[in-house]
């Protein structure tokens, strides 16, 4: 089974909120709640990554020291296994805007499990309410 390397982020805001994406039609898991990120490309790092994602996702720019590793999910879906770090980020320049999701919301940790996501991101929850 193929393994994806992808890396997820809980931007947090002053109130504790965390930012969540709608997944556009069209896509894999339309319609489900997801922590912003992507898919790591060759060559590239996780945080790299992410600062890449954020950016082209949300229009928000972040920098490697404002990014803070929390858990990760190892997930299998029925054609490939997932592999996702959680990183947190409190500090960004920028307001997020909804590049590539259907809608953006803020959420207070404790709420997140109202908002249907894909299986991997679920067990996520837990440890930002801990954190949060």
């Amino acid at each position: 089974m193929k393994t994806v390397f992808v890396v997820a982020c809980a931007l947090v805001d002053a109130d504790r909120r965390v930012l969540i994406a709608q997944r556009p039609e069209g896509k894999a898991m339309a319609g489900l709640w997801e922590f912003p990120g992507g898919k790591v490309e060759v060559g590239e790092t996780p945080e790299a990554a992410l600062i890449r994602e954020l950016r082209e996702e949300l229009g928000v720019e972040t920098q490697e020291a404002c990014l803070a590793p929390l858990t990760f999910a190892s997930h299998s879906y029925d054609d490939f296994h997932l592999l996702m770090p959680l990183y947190v980020c409190r500090k960004w320049q920028g307001m997020a805007v909804a590049h590539e999701h259907s809608a953006l919301k803020w959420v207070k940790p404790q709420r997140l499990r109202e908002y249907p996501m894909p299986a991997a991101d679920e067990p996520l929850i837990a440890p930002l309410c801990d954190l949060l």
